[in-house]
């Protein structure tokens, strides 16, 4: 049952929520959305572990938990069984003048070593190994003369009997290579399979070594390590001579022996401590790392495979800085961090903060209460990644639910919008927010075409969009902006025309624009009647047109585009159209190829005044071309609207004979019509007629009494 202390402090954690860079987000077209999680990004809870004394020290690793106390005692406990713990009574088995100073736990969380230091001139520094199935603490021998501060563990042993090859740093600089290893399933004694130093990072002077990484790039033989000390960061980055598949390291230092140190980042310091931390993928492969020093956490990128730079594995870094003490009497510097995948939990004596590492933003900030004492660590579980933080009294556990919800929206501060949008968990609202920001910063440069494409992705009032790109007068962003929504548009035929007209009149403008400055032959022209040609090919569009067809030829007839408007009633197989525009156009020869190609004889008979009329050689010709797919009698109002000048008249007579003689016309209206033609035009051809006619009254096909008159 949790204690009415224990509520009122659960209810004091204080989750900030993260302030944008930007003053206020830019405004999405989607309306009452909530864009927050309001559940807490870290909260902690209180383990209901008593441990016999207060604690001095604590290392996790696989569920399973080391606390040191002050009483001399270990206290174990393995996590998926909380009720069972254990505890053995460390002191009794080192030197009574001896400190503890450290203990280091491997990533299996089977093997322990604990650090000793010397109370006084008497003493001497010790290394302890404690294995997690032995309640008895064994010393490794060839330790005397070394104090070491930090052990490098092996990542990829899975043996619960050795530790694999690791590393050890020393106070004085001296890094070591061993391997320790149970003696029998019984026995838990270590024995150093080998204890080597194999290199003095701090040339003889007295470097204390605060931090130790080494992981294998890609199961090759290539490794690289990390060691720091207060004030320097150091790469070593090379070939391990492999046995069984176990490294010897040693190699991976020979060539830095001999060279002039540059594989290093230092940062000025006071303090005699720093701290190292990697952050892994979902692979165990290290991602990220942060070392903190005084002026702040330095973190960066990794990428042991590239090869840019031989020297160095930092493809980004950069000093994060504390965030500023207000009401706490301790320093600013942390004494202990945790790196997550897009945070760093701070430890204070008296509190933890969690600040982002996108924007070092204060997410995050808990105060402890005295009553629990003074915090003295925060380790995180390199294999379960649970964040564990310990007082003098009591073992807090820390969840972490979902950081990285605000990712998106930093990244798109940062104007980093195709992470932003990788992070935003395809949430449209979120996209929507990125998107229009993104547009708008292209529009603010001046990049209007790129702006235009990203603005009809969004959900941004159609007319602000439009009239954001009239202001500036640029009508071929427009242009793309209007072509994209036309694209994403299905069923919505009135914004379909209404887009189809406007683009029609923006590029009838554009060509208009150029003929009149007399460009028409410019690549300017060519491009856009281009463009033009392809938007009216777009099925959407050429669907729309069946529609809107006459408002956009009386758009075009208003441009006085003849050569457009032609085309497009060819495609729209509007042939009345191209045939009367070529009249109007006065392209006589192209209206009749269309009427000789389409064979229609309504069209004919609807076009044959105005062509006989104007070039009546050929409309005769065109005519007799047709044969019996016209019928004479209804070519009549043609011929009679004809000029009576002898050009007109000796081509009606051609036709009208062709027809008589090849397909025995017999109407009567034909035969009267020509009869006229001959009285009035060409008598001698009349008496040839009457003579082919006959006498028989019955058998002439024309009218006898309209003759006579």
């Amino acid at each position: 049952m949790t204690s009415i202390f224990d509520q009122y402090e659960q209810a004091s954690q204080v989750s900030l929520r993260p302030v944008p860079v930007s003053e206020q987000m830019t405004s999405s077209g989607y309306i009452n959305m909530q864009l927050e999680d309001n559940t807490p990004m870290f909260s902690k809870q209180k383990m209901n572990f008593n441990p016999s004394d207060l604690i001095t020290h604590v290392a996790v690793s696989s569920d399973y938990l080391v606390l040191a106390m002050a009483n001399g005692k270990l206290f174990r406990l393995d996590l998926k069984m909380p009720d069972q713990h254990e505890e053995i009574h460390y002191a009794k088995f080192v030197q009574p003048n001896s400190k503890l100073t450290a203990i280091f736990l491997d990533p299996l969380g089977y093997h322990l070593l604990m650090t000793f230091a010397a109370r006084n001139k008497e003493g001497s520094p010790e290394l302890v190994y404690l294995h997690r199935k032995s309640s008895k603490l064994k010393p490794v021998t060839k330790s005397k003369n070394y104090e070491v501060t930090e052990v490098g563990w092996n990542y990829e042993n899975q043996s619960l009997s050795t530790t694999g090859p690791i590393l050890l740093g020393t106070s004085q600089g001296h890094i070591l290579e061993t391997e320790l290893e149970t003696e029998s399933d019984k026995m838990f004694t270590a024995s150093q399979q080998y204890w080597r130093q194999i290199f003095d990072i701090g040339k003889g002077a007295n470097t204390p070594i605060t931090g130790i990484q080494f992981h294998r790039v890609n199961k090759s033989s290539k490794f690289f390590i990390f060691v720091t000390t207060p004030t320097r960061l150091y790469q070593f980055i090379g070939h391990a001579m492999m046995a069984d598949d176990k490294p010897s390291l040693q190699s991976i230092f020979h060539p830095y022996l001999t060279t002039p140190e540059t594989g290093f980042q230092e940062i000025p310091s006071t303090l005699k401590y720093s701290k190292l931390q990697f952050y892994f993928d979902k692979t165990n492969s290290p991602k990220t790392f942060a070392w903190l020093t005084e002026p702040g956490i330095f973190y960066g990128q990794l990428d042991p495979t590239s090869q840019q730079n031989s020297n160095s594995l930092f493809t980004q870094s950069e000093l994060i800085n504390y965030p500023a003490e207000k009401d706490s009497v301790e320093d600013s510097t942390p004494l202990s961090f945790v790196l997550t995948e897009f945070h760093v939990l701070l430890m204070f004596s008296d509190r933890v903060k969690a600040v982002s590492l996108l924007n070092q933003e204060l997410v995050y900030e808990e105060k402890y209460s005295e009553v629990h004492g003074k915090l003295k660590n925060i380790v995180q579980d390199p294999l379960r990644r649970t964040i564990w933080a310990v007082t003098d009294k009591a073992v807090f556990r820390y969840k972490v639910k979902r950081e990285e919800r605000n990712v998106w929206r930093i990244y798109s501060d940062k104007e980093q919008f195709d992470l932003a949008k990788l992070y935003c968990q395809n949430n449209p609202a979120f996209i929507d927010i990125i998107n229009v920001k993104q547009a708008e910063l292209l529009f603010s440069k001046g990049n209007y075409d790129m702006s235009a494409e990203i603005y009809a992705e969004t959900q941004s009032s159609f007319e602000t969009v439009c009239l954001k790109f009239l202001e500036v007068d640029k009508v071929n962003a427009l242009k793309v902006y209007l072509g994209k929504r036309l694209d994403a548009l299905e069923d919505d035929k009135t914004l379909i025309s209404m887009i189809v007209i406007w683009m029609t009149e923006l590029y009838l403008s554009q060509l208009g624009s150029l003929r009149r400055k007399g460009k028409s032959d410019s690549l300017e022209y060519y491009q856009i009647q281009s463009d033009f040609e392809i938007f009216l090919l777009q099925p959407t569009v050429a669907k729309c047109m069946q529609h809107i067809k006459s408002v956009i030829y009386d758009l075009m007839s208003s441009h006085g585009d003849k050569d457009n408007l032609i085309k497009l009633t060819v495609i729209n197989e509007d042939y009345e159209n191209v045939i009367a525009q070529n009249i109007y156009k006065k392209s006589y020869i192209e209206a009749l190829k269309m009427l000789q190609a389409k064979k229609k004889p309504e069209l004919f008979y609807q076009f044959a005044p105005s062509l006989m009329e104007k070039m009546p050689s050929q409309t005769a010709t065109a005519l007799i071309a047709q044969g019996t797919l016209l019928n004479p009698t209804k070519l009549l109002p043609a011929f009679l609207s004809c000029e009576n000048d002898e050009a007109h008249i000796s081509e009606i007579i051609r036709y009208l004979e062709f027809m008589l003689q090849h397909f025995n016309v017999k109407d009567r209206a034909i035969h009267n019509y020509l009869l006229t033609l001959y009285v009035e035009y060409d008598q001698s051809a009349l008496m040839k007629y009457l003579d082919r006619q006959g006498q028989e009254i019955v058998l002439v096909n024309y009218d006898v009494h309209y003759a006579l008159r």
